[in-house]
Order: structure tokens, then sequence, then C-alpha cells
């Protein structure tokens, strides 16, 4: 029997809807409020590196949802949790996890409302924002001539996972470099919320930058030209050095938790003015023109960018 992919097991659970568009934060009414809800879920034996420490555990549980609000334009206010733990867990671990998920409601202003716990073979942790939302950004609004953009360097999180998991060598600085880029990332909450009259579509990168491009590109029905590879000097050396892929570390890592957008050119004035503001380097990597699918070509190559992402039960 064929193994059912994540995108067909969604497409299943949705065939009913009428014209569906995947997106990770759902809007709704609720009497004269529109409001916004997301959920995400992190199970051990798929998302937990061994070694994690559970504080950071339950604080990137929470940044996942966080990652999708920012990509909407959205504060969320609320919060609920959802815990599966073992029944071996100790009272020290609960401590650690439960200390991950008050400093990261702190950090960002949520209020913690409850939640539900159960017993399982691991931990599982699910967890669901809400929020209010006058205005969101869609995956689906790319335009023609608008700039492709993204908020960081890619490549970091792979090059983390390839150190920790396959013991690559690298620099003591960019191990750790790496490492703090995957275990404690930072959603681009504010910057997402100050540029929601800027931006005509957004995607949240955590699940790869090639799955991401490749889902706004087919939501817009437009092409998306690459002509630049969104990284730093520091990840070229560590794929050069262990004989790695640069492409692949950038384009199919995932785990970064930066925005993806696209923006009128006469917006990216005001686009680098708010990023300055809160200290985030944009990466302007390609444009949106006719046609369809992700392309790279910055005009000593040129290839079809797959969607090669990370994506459950591939």
């Amino acid at each position: 029997m064929k193994r059912l992919s994540e995108r067909e097991i969604i497409k299943i659970m949705n065939k009913k809807k009428k014209h569906f568009l995947s997106e990770d934060v759902e809007i709704f009414r609720l009497g004269n409020q529109q409001c916004a809800v997301c959920v995400d879920t992190l199970v051990e034996s798929t998302d937990i590196p061994k070694g994690s420490k559970l504080e950071d555990v339950s604080r990137k549980s929470i940044i996942s949802s966080l990652s999708d609000f920012a990509a909407k334009g959205i504060i969320p206010k609320f919060c609920i949790v959802s815990l599966t733990l073992p029944s071996s867990i100790s009272k020290k671990q609960l401590q650690e996890l439960s200390k991950g998920f008050t400093s990261t409601c702190r950090e960002f202003k949520i209020e913690l409302l409850g939640g539900d716990t159960n017993q399982g073979t691991e931990i599982s942790i699910h967890v669901v924002l809400f929020g209010s939302a006058k205005n969101y950004i869609k995956r689906k609004c790319a335009r023609i001539g608008d700039i492709i953009c993204t908020t960081g360097p890619f490549g970091y999180t792979a090059a983390a996972l390839d150190i920790i998991l396959k013991k690559k060598k690298t620099t003591k600085s960019f191990s750790t470099k790496s490492k703090n880029l995957f275990f404690k990332p930072k959603p681009r909450l504010e910057f997402g919320h100050k540029s929601i009259s800027h931006i005509t579509s957004s995607m949240d990168s955590s699940d790869g930058l090639s799955s991401c491009l490749n889902e706004m590109s087919q939501q817009s029905k437009k092409k998306f030209l690459i002509t630049k590879i969104p990284t730093n000097k520091d990840v070229v050396e560590f794929s050069r050095k262990n004989k790695t892929n640069l492409k692949k570390l950038v384009f199919d890592g995932g785990e970064e938790f930066e925005l993806v957008f696209t923006v009128r050119p006469k917006n990216l004035r005001s686009i680098h003015t708010l990023a300055k503001k809160f200290k985030i380097s944009i990466f302007e990597i390609g444009h949106v023109s006719k046609g369809n699918g992700v392309f790279f070509d910055d005009g000593n190559e040129s290839f079809k960018i797959k969607d090669n992402g990370w994506q459950h039960f591939r």
C-alpha cells in the first residue's frame, strides 16, 4: 500500500472545503471580531535531537506557532498547551519544560490560559495560539514585479544538525552560532506586524526555504526567480570544508523560522528601515514574474528549485 504524503493527508482532511488553500494560521469570525488561531505539534522522536534541553524544547514548541503568526503580521494574545508525557518523566524535567513555556510566554506577552495532560510513550507538545486579526498577510498574493526577500540567512540550522548528528567538524565559534540558531530561534513577530502594509505575500520558512518558495509560487500562480543564495560566508566555508551540498543546506534544511515575503519595489526602503529598527538582515533574493514554478539563475548556473524541504511521512 502506498504511503500517503503530508500534503495528501491535508488534502483528504479538507476535501469538503471549496477552494482550500493551505495556511498555517486560520482566520475566522467570532461575532464582530475577526480572530486568528494556529496549532503546532512537536514530537520527541521526530522533532527533538538527543541532548536537547527541555527548556529549549518547550520554548521552540511555542516559537513554531509564533513564527506562523509573524508571517501573517498578527500578534498573538493567548496560548493553550497540551502535553503528552511518558510515565518515566521526572519532576526536574517537568520543571524544565514549565520554565520554557513560562519564560517564552512572558517574553512575547502571551497569556498561557491552560491546557491538558496525557500519558504516552514519548514527549509530545501541542501549542494553540489565539489572536485578533483586523488585517493579515496571505501566501497567495505575490504580484509580478515583486521582490522576493528573506529576514535572514539560511543554512545555519542544517549545519547545526550536521554537527550534532553527523559529527561534522568546524570551528568552535561556528558550532556555537549554528546551535544557538537551531535551539533558540527568534520569530520575526514585531517585524511581521509592522510590515503588514508593505508586504504582498509571506510565509514562515521553518519547513525549508524550497518548500516555502514553492508553496507561495503555487498559491500565487506566479513564477519565482531566485538570483541570490541567502546565506553567509561562514556557511559557505562550512559546506566547502565538509564537502556538503551548499544549496541543500540553504534551500532544504528548515528550522530557520525566518520570513520569506514579497514586496513591491517602491516599498523596499520602508522594509529596510523597519529591519534596521529590529536588527534584522534583509536578503533580496529574486523577483516574481509571469509563469509558474521556482527557478534559480544567478548568471552562472540555472536550475529548478524543487520542494525538498521537511514533510512528515515523506
